[in-house]
């Protein structure tokens, strides 16, 4: 018999008991879903880290005082604190663009009767550069008000919202633990950040100001952030500016600094990102085995109720071939209906999960030929044993069958 034949009369035979092939099919439905769903939402949750690790800036290269384990005694004498003239003689560094110290503190804003407690950075104007900062209203301040300490601030959306609501903020003066900062901008809303932290709930004022007014010459640690000129010079670029810190604080080891880089923080965010795919796809996947294990167990009920008509089949000319091929093509037509339908599900659930949490989520082709490929693979492989079992049917003793 050909094999467009056995097709038909495989096709056949699982239209007769439309309920049957459907919860047959229900297994494999629901698997192949399951899967391009996480596949969706780990995909999602990818470009998510990636975009928020490109919010952070181009390049970017951080650099502070490390004071864990040995190096908390050593710091305790200031020997591996980071100066303002070290971020000086970073500047001469090949392959450097532009340098900031940071000061991060924490203070009480206040706008007539509005108080809000919120994160203020003391950077240089070469800081927006590297963090790919925009203003949205007003400007930003210049190199010049870093130089004579001048008493200005950007802030981010979070704050402009919480203390002046539908007010322009623009030249308006806001105090910053009771001291008066002029408000030059608002700049345009970043989001969170990997790490979740709200990259709008920010102040940022020359670090000269910062260091003078708000934190009185008291606290002296501060960071460093560069950006290099191209991706090809982050990791060498690193290794100068650890090697320049070990040569200004002499006495101290490359322990005694972290210079880190957004390229390891991308890397490492993807990784886990992998991990949390891989495993969300394997526990659906699981599905689609028990879906496998459910054709199985049809199949050989179908072999069961059969047997008499597999036995006139043979006494009419069918060789163990047609009826082993029948049976395997009804498992594989019940895998790829299943698999069919179960995409389409598969997308209008990544659709409501993407409306309902606001991702940005994406079925990616090869997702589907996944799930498709291994439902076809648990079609001919739980399929397999059944169509044996009917294929080796003895013709007498399938005749007699009753």
């Amino acid at each position: 018999m050909s094999i467009f034949g056995i097709i038909k009369i495989a096709l056949k035979s699982l239209t007769r008991n439309k309920t049957r092939t459907f919860l047959t099919m229900l297994g494999i439905i629901i698997g192949v879903a399951a899967v391009i769903t996480m596949l969706a939402i780990g995909q999602g949750a990818k470009k998510i880290v990636e975009d928020q690790v490109s919010s952070m800036g181009t390049n970017v290269i951080m650099a502070h005082s490390n004071f864990s384990g040995t190096a908390v005694r050593q710091a305790a004498g200031g020997g591996n604190l980071i100066t303002v003239d070290d971020v000086e003689a970073m500047r001469d560094l090949d392959g450097l663009l532009y340098a900031s110290p940071v000061y991060n503190t924490w203070g009480q804003l206040k706008y007539e009767g509005k108080n809000w407690r919120g994160s203020i950075a003391g950077v240089d104007a070469d800081y927006f550069f590297i963090r790919n900062m925009s203003i949205a209203q007003g400007e930003l301040f210049y190199g010049s008000d870093v130089e004579n300490g001048n008493k200005v601030c950007v802030i981010g959306k979070t704050v402009a919202d919480n203390l002046f609501g539908d007010i322009d903020p623009i030249d308006k003066v806001i105090r910053i633990r009771n001291i008066p900062f002029t408000v030059r901008g608002v700049l345009t809303e970043k989001g969170q950040s990997v790490m979740g932290h709200d990259q709008d709930d920010i102040v940022i004022a020359p670090y000269t100001t910062v260091f003078q007014r708000l934190l009185g010459r008291r606290w002296r640690v501060m960071s460093v952030i560069v950006s290099a000129q191209s991706k090809d010079r982050i990791h060498l670029l690193q290794q100068d500016i650890l090697d320049l810190l070990q040569a200004r604080h002499r006495g101290t080891t490359s322990e005694e600094f972290i210079v880190s880089s957004q390229t390891e923080l991308a890397e490492t965010a993807n990784e886990v990102s992998n991990t949390m795919t891989i495993l969300l796809a394997s526990i659906a996947g699981i599905s689609l085995l028990v879906g496998g294990i459910g054709i199985m167990n049809i199949m050989l009920v179908s072999v069961t109720e059969r047997v008499k008509e597999i036995g006139i089949r043979m006494a009419v000319g069918a060789g163990k071939r047609d009826v082993l091929l029948q049976f395997i093509i009804e498992a594989i037509s019940i895998s790829i209906m299943g698999g069919i339908l179960g995409i389409l599900l598969g997308f209008g659930a990544a659709k409501i999960v993407g409306n309902t949490m606001s991702w940005n989520i994406a079925v990616t082709p090869w997702s589907i030929a996944l799930s498709v490929s291994f439902s076809m693979a648990i079609g001919v492989f739980f399929g397999w044993y059944p169509a044996k079992k009917a294929a080796n049917l003895n013709l007498i003793d399938a005749l007699r069958y009753e």
